[in-house]
């Protein structure tokens, strides 16, 4: 009975790399194109290799980069964390101090005459004197001093009467539903009077809140200003 041999592969593994080995013997650097297949495609796979890792260096040195730019603003932003934290667990009590503070400021608002009620403080400031017996020897209304948000209004005044009632009025004019200020005080005897009578020179100054188109050209002119 015949059997049937698979012929045996005998491959000379000595041979076959001192065949690739020759190739790579004698290469001249000048002229690649004439290389044998195996130095060409060891060259490609070596550039692509070069190429490859020159890449991901960079693109890592970029991360790195990055990385410690992150690692440097971390504490900063920590500090903003708690702060907001902070103010987090104080909201109500913030809400609660805002509400106050707004109702200052509203009260204050409330103390300061608009345009169209300043003849009536200025007339209130007279019936003060008047109400004191006191007489006017002067009563004259300045030009208003423009602020940010509001405007100061002079008055001159001199006044005389008895010593109690000059005090009175001074008095009265400080506790005027609005605001009143006496600056600049003088108070004198007249010469050669023994009625008791006194004298009284002073700048009352008066404020009242701009309104919103007031505002608006102080900011115009405050801006253009600074440009100057």
């Amino acid at each position: 009975m015949a059997t049937n041999k698979s012929p045996k592969l005998n491959v000379d593994l000595n041979a076959w790399f001192e065949g690739v080995a020759d190739q790579f013997r004698g290469l001249n650097p000048n002229e690649p194109g004439q290389w044998p297949v195996l130095p060409k495609l060891a060259t490609f796979t070596f550039v692509v290799a070069l190429v490859c890792l020159g890449g991901w260096l960079l693109a890592l040195a970029d991360a790195q980069t990055a990385l410690d730019d992150v690692r440097a603003g971390e504490p900063k932003l920590r500090e903003q964390y708690q702060a907001k934290l902070k103010q987090a667990i104080n909201l109500p009590e913030l809400r609660k101090q805002k509400s106050q503070v707004e109702e200052y400021v509203l009260q204050l608002e409330k103390q300061l005459p608009n345009k169209a009620e300043m003849d009536a403080l200025l007339s209130d400031i007279n019936q003060a004197g008047l109400g004191r017996g006191l007489q006017f020897e002067l009563f004259r209304p300045g030009q208003e001093v423009m602020k940010d948000y509001y405007a100061e209004k002079p008055i001159s005044l001199r006044v005389s009467g008895r010593y109690h009632d000059v005090g009175s009025f001074a008095a009265d004019v400080a506790n005027l539903s609005r605001i009143v200020t006496l600056h600049n005080l003088a108070v004198v005897a007249p010469v050669k009077d023994q009625s008791g009578t006194l004298s009284m020179e002073a700048t009352a100054r008066t404020y009242r809140y701009l309104d919103a188109n007031e505002v608006a050209e102080q900011k115009k002119a405050a801006a253009k200003a600074a440009k100057k």
